[in-house]
Formats: structure tokens, sequence, C-alpha cells
């Protein structure tokens, strides 16, 4: 008997990829800027992430270069590799 249901984003590499679906879906502000609320809510509250799932997510992307995230923490940049990504969608 299963008590827990499955969790589609509990994997890091699921959860990254769908960052950066999200972020790839976001008009970005200057300089390319995507502020992180705008993949963050959607993530947790449309597509029922976790806080922990997120940042295990997003450490991913960073770790592959699809990501990039400013020192305070406020945005993310879409790098090059990130489109090869999206491409292969």
């Amino acid at each position: 008997m299963k008590h827990a249901e499955e969790r589609p984003y509990a994997d890091p590499e699921t959860a990254a990829r769908k960052l950066v679906e999200l972020a790839a879906s976001v008009e970005a502000v200057q300089d390319g800027r995507i502020y992180i609320e705008r993949i963050n809510a959607p993530f947790l509250f449309k597509l029922k992430g976790s806080g922990s799932e997120f940042g295990a997510g997003l450490k991913h992307a960073i770790e592959r270069g699809w990501l990039q995230l400013h020192e305070s923490g406020t945005y993310v940049k879409l790098m090059p590799s990130s489109e090869d990504l999206l491409a292969r969608k």
C-alpha cells in the first residue's frame, strides 16, 4: 500500500528543466534579468512543487549552466546552454 503520492519534481533534473522552461516563458527585464519570483510562484502554486524541490532544481540548473543566479538571489538569467535544452522539447 502506498501512502505518499508521487512528486513530479522530486527529481532535481526534472525540476531544473521545468524552471528553465518557466524562465524562458517570462519576459526578461533589463540585461535579460528574470526576477526569481516570476519562476518561483508558478512552480510553487500552479505546478504544486515544494520549496525544497524548487531549491534543488535551481541548484541543478545552475550547476548545468542553464541558469545564472545573481549573488543577491533576486534574479536569474538564461544561459546560452539552456537554448539547446529548450530546442529539444
